[in-house]
């Protein structure tokens, strides 16, 4: 993986100072609830999707935010480094 890093220096694996909710809004912002349900297939993105529910879910469900926060890794990444993420 690359050593991409933030506007702060930090290195984007890391997430460090992003919480939970500031990833799953990022994500929503970017894809859609329909897109992260493609590309993710979890219930709480296709059956209906808040960000409320969903992170309830994630923050119990710890194979599920470690799905989503690597997505978030890959798409910061990528933009940082002027690449496009499908």
């Amino acid at each position: 993986m690359s050593e991409a890093r933030d506007a702060s220096g930090h290195l984007i694996r890391e997430l460090h100072g992003v919480t939970l909710a500031a990833i799953l809004e990022y994500l929503v912002a970017h894809y859609g609830f329909a897109g992260l349900d493609a590309r993710l297939r979890l219930n709480c993105f296709a059956v209906n999707p808040s960000i409320k529910s969903s992170l309830n879910f994630l923050r119990r469900t710890a194979w599920a935010r470690t799905k989503v926060e690597d997505l978030y890794v890959r798409l910061r990444t990528a933009e940082v480094l002027g690449q496009r993420l499908p």
